[in-house]
């Protein structure tokens, strides 16, 4: 089995790209909003490629980021249900 990453950062990416800012995704998930910063940040490391384009105050997914969000959000999906 290939190791997963974090799901705490997974989940702290998902929302700040549904969300597209780092405060809203804090907000939602009751984290500041640098742990939000810190595990996207993480996550783009390990995945070795950016997934969130930081602009002024708000984010946009890079195409590598809107595949991942998609993905991920399916299988939060599939796991609500």
């Amino acid at each position: 089995m290939r190791p997963l990453p974090p799901l705490n950062a997974v989940r702290a990416f998902e929302a700040a790209a549904r969300r597209g800012s780092f405060t809203a995704a804090a907000a939602e998930l009751g984290v500041s909003h640098a742990a939000i910063s810190r595990h996207v940040r993480g996550l783009e490391a390990r995945l070795g490629v950016p997934l969130l384009l930081r602009e002024g105050r708000g984010l946009a997914p890079t195409e590598a980021g809107r595949a991942f969000a998609a993905v991920v959000a399916d299988a939060f999906d599939r796991l609500s249900q």
